[in-house]
């Protein structure tokens, strides 16, 4: 540690410290626009400077470090002034130079009251200037479709370009030019090609780039602000949804360093508008092979006369992706009392069984442990497309110092460098007889982790792929009492929840397929599935949110509510038990999830024992404790699943793994029903096409 003393107050810092680290260790409030702590230091706008005793001018604080700093000339420490009249005059001179050129669009700037250069123009602008040159003009840019540009009013601190080279790795803009003429651009003005470049209208300091979709629809100060997570992948970034009224307006990231850090995907950004459109708002009804709008007595009712009608073992329930674990608990309940056994959450056909344990479908070290690791092997998925903030934690760990990764499935961009091992499971075999030079990086690491994607597990073969990839991590150590580097990479946000409930077949009952088969069932609840088709033969009772393939097949709809519009409990792909809050209310008729199962087990004369949230958490508690524990990860055993997961039987096929995530913007009805992702997709499939020329 190093002292400094900062405005009179001495502080010991590390030496690797910059001042402006330094004197927010003191407490002291430094301005800055071009510094960002997750970014790299660019020194760009000077608008840190500080007085540095002995130093012939103000230093710019973010570029200097405190161990460049001299003693004084008896042995003092270092003496900083933040607040001094020399510190002042040259903060006011750099404002005066970003304001230039800086146009007065203050009053239609949609950076207006969430501006770093209006906040910091308030402190150290002046009320005059000494350049009475005429601004200069720069042509607007066309980056895509997310983000809307403004350049008159860049002031080049490049934070969208080093977040896109260093966090995204898709360097997708740069600057041309110099000096006066120097511009931000994309290369050829083509769209950008991340699916994290939302970000950079959340980084830019001014009002230079912002949100395209939500441009002049709504100012900071109209919105009601509500804590939540994402649910439109299983990584459960931490979220802020912004609502005006009943509507939701926009959702923005919030830190939170074992997750998302700051960031967040554009899916989760931007599939604002998919929560309006395409909503169920009422009960419906099919009669004479259409659905009419009902009543919910008439629902209920066609659906009880069905169910008392029907054998038990002849009815079966699933679960979709966007299911809360509270509405899973209620069905599992209901189920249960009418003597169902065909029950499935595992809506893609994993072959996971909860009773091998939680380490057989969590990631074993969690999204922060990556950072720990010194070898990865990615076996038959594509975690950029399938959880993208686990992708950057991936990228930030390569960056951090040399990193082996191995790929195994279909060969795609990853943003960081690494080996294409194969194609099929027969790698993994090589890999298991040391016939793959990546053998020796796994055999050499001393915290190895393997990564065992959904598509490498949603086929005939997956719990003998599972079975090969456990074998693997045994015999290279990657699994031990101090470190769980074996895990699965869930893609839906309720999958993990569902399982923690075992919401699987219960003894001699059908898994998903078997439910949705054609004439399997006369019954088949579903409850919010929306990416698979239940064969004809079955009464179909959808309870969801969207006008989606879900709805389009039943015979009784009931209205849901989205993730905005409800306090539910989820479990993120590491374990982690989250909740989202309600920023909104349904639209219409439309109730919360677990209160419509409520209602109905009192029409099938199955009442289920609780009348509010509060009393189904505390049933909920008393037989999973751990859903208890809010932003926690129960601890598993990891040894002995893996030895249970090692031990299946079962031969691999030899064919090519494939991505369980064909298109990352239309993943669940949510972001089907969004305008904006809609255009991301297409985007995404002509880069696809002119890539694959």
């Amino acid at each position: 540690m190093t002292k400094i003393v900062v405005d009179g107050t001495e502080v010991d810092v590390p030496a690797e410290y910059t001042l402006l680290q330094a004197c927010e260790a003191a407490g002291a409030e430094i301005p800055r626009f071009c510094f960002h702590e997750r970014l790299s230091i660019a020194g760009n706008c000077r608008m840190c400077l500080v007085e540095l005793k002995g130093a012939p001018k103000p230093v710019a604080s973010c570029a200097y470090a405190v161990k460049d700093c001299r003693p004084g000339p008896n042995g003092e420490p270092p003496e900083v002034l933040t607040r001094s009249g020399q510190t002042k005059k040259a903060r006011e001179g750099v404002m005066e130079f970003l304001l230039i050129n800086h146009p007065l669009d203050c009053p239609i700037c949609d950076q207006g009251g969430h501006c770093d250069l209006q906040d910091q123009a308030m402190a150290y602008g002046v009320d005059s200037t000494r350049y009475g040159e005429n601004k200069r003009a720069v042509e607007e840019k066309y980056i895509g479709p997310l983000v809307r540009t403004a350049m008159n009013r860049c002031i080049h601190c490049t934070r969208c370009v080093r977040f896109l080279a260093e966090v995204a790795g898709v360097p997708d803009l740069g600057a041309i030019g110099r000096g006066e003429d120097m511009e931000i651009t994309s290369y050829l003005e083509s769209a950008m090609g991340s699916e994290l470049q939302g970000n950079v209208a959340d980084l830019c300091p001014v009002g230079a780039l912002v949100h395209k979709p939500q441009s002049y629809e709504v100012r900071p100060w109209e919105l009601s602000k509500t804590e939540s997570v994402d649910v439109m992948d299983a990584v459960g970034c931490a979220i802020r949804v912004d609502a005006r009224g009943r509507e939701v307006m926009q959702i923005e990231p919030r830190v939170h360093e074992g997750i998302n850090e700051e960031w967040i995907s554009d899916k989760t950004r931007h599939a604002v508008d998919g929560l309006r459109t395409q909503r169920l708002d009422r009960p419906y009804l099919r009669e004479n092979g259409r659905l009419r709008p009902a009543s919910w007595g008439e629902a209920f009712g066609a659906i009880a006369a069905k169910v008392k009608s029907t054998d038990p073992k002849r009815m079966g329930a699933v679960v979709g992706d966007l299911a809360g674990v509270e509405e899973i608990y209620a069905l599992k309940a209901l189920m249960t009392s009418l003597g169902v056994t065909n029950l499935d959450c595992r809506q893609a056909g994993e072959a996971i069984d909860p009773s091998w344990g939680r380490a057989a479908y969590t990631l074993g070290t969690g999204i922060a442990g990556i950072e720990d690791t010194d070898a990865i092997l990615l076996v038959g998925t594509n975690p950029r497309l399938e959880a993208s903030l686990l992708n950057v934690r991936i990228r930030k760990r390569w960056r951090m110092g040399p990193l082996a990764v191995g790929l195994i499935g279909e060969p795609v961009d990853l943003t960081y460098p690494h080996t294409y091992l194969g194609a099929g499971p027969e790698t993994l075999a090589d890999l298991a007889s040391g016939q793959h030079s990546f053998a020796e990086a796994l055999k050499a690491a001393s915290r190895p982790l393997i990564i065992v994607g959904t598509g490498a597990l949603t086929r005939p073969d997956g719990a003998a792929i599972l079975a090969a990839a456990a074998k693997l991590a045994q015999d290279n150590g990657a699994v031990t009492p101090e470190w769980n580097g074996f895990g699965v990479l869930q893609t839906a946000a309720a999958r993990v929840g569902a399982l923690d409930l075992r919401f699987v077949p219960g003894e001699g009952g059908l898994d998903f397929a078997g439910i949705a088969g054609a004439g399997s069932l006369d019954v088949v609840y579903n409850l919010g599935a929306d990416e698979v088709t239940i064969e004809p033969g079955a009464f179909v009772i959808y309870q969801g949110t969207h006008g989606d393939r879900g709805a389009t097949r039943a015979d009784v709809v009931l209205p849901g509510a989205a993730y905005t519009e409800k306090s539910a409990t989820y479990v993120n792909l590491e374990g982690r038990v989250q909740t989202t809050n309600r920023a909104g209310f349904p639209p219409g008729d439309a109730r919360e999830d677990w209160a419509i199962l409520r209602a109905l087990s009192d029409v099938l004369g199955r009442r289920l024992p609780f009348d509010s949230l509060a009393a189904l958490r505390r049933a909920l508690y008393a037989e999973h404790p751990h859903f208890a524990a809010l932003d926690a990860i129960a601890p598993s055993d990891a040894v002995a699943t893996v030895e249970t997961l090692s031990a299946l039987s079962g031969e691999p096929s030899r064919t090519a793994f494939a991505s369980a995530i064909p298109d990352f913007y239309l993943s669940n009805a949510i972001a089907r029903a969004s305008r904006v992702l809609a255009e991301c997709s297409s985007l995404a499939r002509v880069r696809g096409l002119e890539a694959a020329e």
